[in-house]
């Protein structure tokens, strides 16, 4: 098929949708119905499944025969296009009924994002990217930060589940915090990849990512201007870093969290 970096756009927003109004629909039952990852910490709801259920299928009919990496059935990668899908990212802000979560779908070829949708099913709002054509907030272009002082940075980030490396981040944390303006952490990795994309945060770090909790967001801020590394691609930042900041305050970013450990949290 066809692989118009906007035809899957628009494919990732429709299903995107109808996930999301099933992700919502759901709540009120999901939140009873749940069961625990890696740690105790990491849950899944029955709305994860049936969310990544209804994407798949949706998938299969819109671009039948395409191969599916989704966070909870998993799935390979292949040559060529595949779909990297978050059923529910932020699936503890859904438990406790925070509004900050998302259902990310996006296109892959070879590993590189480039289409994306994060839609968040609580406000409707809908962030999308291709790969060479920017990034967008319902139809609105998006352009990072134009921030150049670290010490006026607003950082994003996150942390594990496991409770002993949560201590070793908390560590790096406490001596990152003496060299930004301040820091946030909201629970949904897409949602503040996007958060970048827009400006509302300066820079985004965090370890142990699932490739589907950044591909889609991860597209969006770079497309819109964010200097982005990707698992792999900055050994200095520890070997499951994704790390995404504006341009002014990338390389001095970078260089802070070296010195504060970030790489052995």
């Amino acid at each position: 098929m066809p692989l118009d970096p906007r035809t899957l756009v628009d494919v990732a927003v429709l299903v995107g949708r109808e996930a999301g109004d099933l992700v919502q629909s759901m709540r009120a039952s999901a939140v009873s119905d749940f069961d625990t990852k890696s740690t105790i910490t990491d849950v899944v709801t029955a709305a994860d499944r049936a969310s990544e259920q209804l994407v798949r299928r949706r998938l299969a009919e819109l671009r039948p025969g395409e191969p599916v990496v989704g966070e909870e059935e998993g799935g390979d990668e292949v040559e060529g296009l595949t779909w990297v899908v978050d059923p529910i990212d932020g699936t503890v802000n859904y438990l406790y009924g925070i509004p900050h979560y998302s259902v990310s779908i996006a296109a892959q070829v070879d590993g590189v994002s480039v289409a994306a949708a994060v839609v968040e099913p609580a406000s409707g709002r809908v962030w999308t990217a291709w790969q060479g054509g920017g990034a967008y907030l319902d139809g609105r272009r998006l352009a990072v930060s134009e921030q150049t002082r670290l010490d006026l940075t607003l950082l994003g980030y996150g942390f594990a589940y496991r409770a002993d490396r949560r201590k070793r981040q908390a560590e790096t944390w406490a001596g990152m915090a003496t060299v930004v303006r301040d820091m946030r952490r909201a629970g949904a990795a897409s949602l503040d990849l996007c958060a970048v994309a827009a400006g509302r945060l300066d820079a985004y770090a965090e370890h142990t990512l699932g490739r589907w909790d950044w591909a889609g967001g991860a597209l969006v801020a770079r497309e819109a201007g964010a200097v982005v590394y990707l698992p792999g691609e900055a050994p200095e930042l520890g070997a499951d870093a994704t790390f995404a900041a504006a341009p002014g305050i990338a390389d001095a970013l970078f260089a802070a969290l070296v010195e504060h450990g970030f790489s052995k949290v």
